[in-house]
């Protein structure tokens, strides 16, 4: 199975590193982020990858040629377009994945620690089209509830369920995306959830992605620890 990485965004939440880089090479300890998710992938013996290119991709590419032979790494790269939206990129890799029923897709800014094997199992014995990794995340801010204008509910900072990416796709996913434009969260997703299509996979433990700085400091605080929770090879 193939894994598909949505690397081509500008990455302007953090755009204090940003500004020289693209964000899947922003480093977690020694290496770019995109090399700690390649490697959960590669334990899982998934090492067949396709990067979609965008914002300075060129130094995506240059720093991962690094890594092709030591890893045993087989990596496809793909210029999908600087303003191509998420789902814009997915079909621009269509034809690379001709002869695949199913592939795997994660964004390159976000790491856990998931067993992509039975993620993978548990989407193809649903046999629907999406499934998406469903992860617990803590709401920074009070939800409020209402009735008329007074408020009945108050729940502090909740634990909810949220969109975690690391995906298993049917081919079939490529009939939803229509064009450059298309946001694979916004314009495929909702629909596929309305036509009983699309599987959540519940995960519990290590979750996280890397939006802004203080992100960043988590997650190499984390993997200085001895038991660094996504490093699972």
């Amino acid at each position: 199975m193939k894994l598909v990485i949505l690397a081509g965004g500008y990455g302007t939440r953090i755009s204090e590193e940003t500004k020289k880089k693209p964000k899947p090479l922003i480093k977690i300890g020694t290496r770019p982020i995109i090399w700690h998710l390649m490697k959960i992938y590669s334990k899982f013996n998934i090492n067949d990858f396709i990067i979609c290119q965008g914002y300075k991709g060129y130094m995506l590419q240059d720093e991962l040629k690094k890594y092709i032979k030591t890893e045993n790494w087989n990596i496809r790269f793909v210029n999908t377009g600087l303003n191509t939206m998420t789902g814009g990129r997915i079909k621009k890799v269509e034809k690379f994945l001709k002869n695949d029923e199913n592939f795997c897709l994660s964004y390159g800014d976000g790491l856990c620690n998931v067993n992509i094997d039975k993620l993978v199992k548990f989407h193809l014995r649903k046999k629907k089209i999406a499934t998406l990794t469903a992860v617990k995340q803590q709401n920074r801010f009070g939800i409020l509830s209402f009735k008329k204008n007074l408020v009945s509910v108050i729940k502090e900072k909740p634990i909810e369920y949220i969109n975690g990416g690391f995906f298993v796709l049917s081919k079939k996913i490529f009939k939803f995306l229509k064009n450059d434009r298309s946001v694979f969260e916004k314009d495929c997703l909702p629909i596929l959830s309305k036509n009983n299509q699309l599987n959540a996979f519940k995960h519990n433990d290590f979750w996280a992605c890397m939006d802004t700085l203080r992100d960043k400091r988590n997650l190499n605080i984390e993997w200085k620890k001895k038991n660094c929770k996504w490093k699972i090879w």
